[in-house]
């Protein structure tokens, strides 16, 4: 059921189809390390907000290896192919840690920016759980491993299957973090 209280629009972040000092609260959820001018966007949700309002947004923590199970994959992957180690996130990210992103903040004409961890377990029923987004080609690991021949799929699999670690029941117990910041409208 809709809520009056909330609007969500699809748009550029870059350009928001929003009235300046329209909003209380703007807030970006895993996507700004995805825009090509990022000190745009935040200088964009800057100017949608009201003065004082608040300001969020978080990103998985890619080059402290946050996201586990992609750690892992890359790894994995660079164990067995040292040229796939440029297309993790960690290399196309390097930007998503808390001093990258409070200059990010403070680039985009913001009050510092205080900055949070969360985490939450990402534990996978077993192997095949895991394993099976990596087979479907959407994004840059599953597109990488569906890329491979079918023999170095399988060097893949057994590499990444050896490094995990396991549950005493065989589930596989990972986590993600991700860093937030808040900060307030100038």
């Amino acid at each position: 059921m809709p809520d009056p209280r909330a609007d969500f629009r699809v748009g550029d972040a870059q350009a928001l189809p929003l009235d300046s000092a329209s909003r209380d609260v703007v807030v970006s959820g895993l996507m700004l390390n995805f825009v090509p001018d990022k000190t745009r966007a935040l200088a964009e949700m800057n100017r949608v907000t009201r003065p004082g309002g608040t300001i969020g947004f978080y990103v998985w923590d890619y080059p402290g290896g946050g996201v586990e199970f992609m750690r892992a994959f890359w790894d994995a992957a660079a164990a067995l192919d040292p040229e796939a180690e440029a297309l993790s996130e960690r290399r196309r990210f390097p930007g998503c840690t808390p001093d990258g992103l409070r200059a990010l903040v403070l680039g985009a004409g913001l009050p510092p920016a205080e900055c949070i961890s969360i985490e939450t377990p990402t534990v996978f029923r077993d192997f095949d759980d895991l394993w099976r987004p990596f087979t479907l080609g959407a994004g840059p690991a599953p597109g990488y491993c569906v890329a491979l021949d079918p023999d170095a799929r399988l060097r893949l699999r057994d590499r990444l299957e050896a490094d995990l670690p396991r549950g005493e029941n065989g589930t596989i117990p990972l986590k993600a973090r991700a860093w937030a910041l808040k900060t307030v409208a100038a």
